[in-house]
């Protein structure tokens, strides 16, 4: 059998990864103020775990940026650092432009590797980040977020999140008008980070394919964060894409396990695991008297393996979270640790079509049926008017 490795490498080189989330725009944010002379990329970072030649070493061809904002800000302060954020990518872009190039479509993704560039895609982390505005959601899809996920650790006025109690039961009548259009932008609706009504309700109103930016199955790591299997089952009729992700309290049950005890902890001193920032400052020294478990790559093939049973094929790939977790599965450490993610599978049998599908090919998909859904809905759909205080309002009994 030819090595593993070499042959995982090739792969990549013949279909260069789409991965769905990753956060380094934030560490560029905290670290440097954006300022890239600061935080140089092409260099080999020791205060990240992304860098340009370590997406090259990990064969990643097109990376979608998060411009997430904590969901701690919320209304006018939440838009502005999300089009703060937005800037912050467009000047990595440009500051390396060499390397990364803008891409809006599946049909840019293409061109940039042509180009022998990375393309770089922008996603939304929250629907805090459109204050509950539709003007404001059409005005990121004009600056080049392809994506929104509905919720972050918190819940918005209009849905609910995994992690938050449950208020809205899913989606109100102004969340499902935020899915309808974002299906006339053609700007994907990612359900990561929501509640498992939320997702039925959306993949209820959703006439694109949908996406899962960076979750993983739920069957195998009974975590909020990840997806139940009836909702993974939908993906099929869907046409959606399950992108797993590696963040080890969510492929890992003895992870999972150990942040259900940090964030009890977390609770008895006053902080909400829910506020990322405020917990990821707590967990820096909870470590030192409570070791965090180790996840493994094995952890990360078994939830691939399960959304390819439950969802299909054509309906798993990769979502990585870089930059936006405190540790990762060994062997994962960095975006340079995708080969051998893809050694692993190689090593369980999977085929170079199928490989090529979780690579690239389900990401392209999705992002041209959405873009189709999106010139259809243009020629009869006339941008939506409608208000969260319209279609919101308390009806009178």
């Amino acid at each position: 059998m030819p090595d593993p490795l070499a042959h995982a490498h090739a792969l990549l080189a013949e279909h260069p990864l789409v991965d769905g989330h990753n956060d380094l725009p934030w560490e560029a944010r905290v670290q440097v103020g954006y300022d890239f002379d600061r935080l140089d990329l092409r260099s080999r970072l020791s205060t990240t775990v992304t860098d340009l030649p370590r997406l090259r070493d990990g064969g990643v061809g097109g990376q979608f940026w998060s411009v997430f904002v904590p969901s701690t800000l919320q209304g006018d302060a939440a838009v502005t650092a999300t089009l703060e954020q937005v800037d912050g990518v467009h000047r990595m872009i440009g500051t390396y432009a060499a390397e990364l190039a803008l891409a809006r479509t599946a049909d840019d993704v293409d061109v940039a590797r042509s180009q022998g560039r990375i393309a770089s895609l922008l996603g939304a982390e929250g629907g805090h980040s459109i204050g509950s505005s539709l003007a404001t959601l059409r005005a990121l899809y004009l600056l080049g977020v392809r994506y929104l996920t509905l919720t972050h650790n918190d819940n918005v006025p209009w849905a609910d999140s995994a992690t938050d109690v449950p208020a809205v039961g899913g989606l109100t009548e102004f969340g499902r008008e935020v899915v309808r259009e974002m299906n006339r932008l053609g700007m994907m609706v990612d359900l990561s980070h929501v509640a498992a009504t939320t997702m039925r309700a959306a993949l209820d109103e959703s006439t694109a394919s949908v996406i899962f930016s960076h979750s993983s199955a739920r069957a195998l790591c009974d975590s909020p964060r990840n997806v139940p299997d009836d909702v993974l089952g939908r993906l099929r009729d869907n046409g959606g894409v399950c992108m797993v992700t590696f963040v080890p309290e969510f492929v890992s049950p003895t992870v999972a396990a150990w942040r259900v005890e940090a964030a009890a902890a977390a609770a008895k001193v006053g902080v909400d695991a829910k506020d990322w920032l405020a917990f990821k400052r707590f967990v820096a020294g909870h470590v030192q008297d409570n070791p965090k478990p180790e996840a493994a790559i094995a952890d990360v093939v078994a939830h691939l393996e399960h959304v390819r049973e439950v969802a299909g094929i054509e309906h798993v790939g990769l979502g990585g979270d870089y930059d936006g977790t405190d540790s990762y599965p060994a062997g994962l450490q960095d975006v340079s640790g995708y080969p051998r993610l893809v050694a692993a599978l190689v090593e369980r049998n999977w085929s170079d079509t199928d490989l090529a599908l979780l690579l690239r090919g389900n990401t392209l998909r999705v992002m041209r049926d959405v873009e189709a859904v999106a010139r259809d809905l243009q020629t009869t759909h006339a941008p939506s008017l409608r208000t969260i205080e319209e279609l919101d309002a308390p009806r009178e009994g």
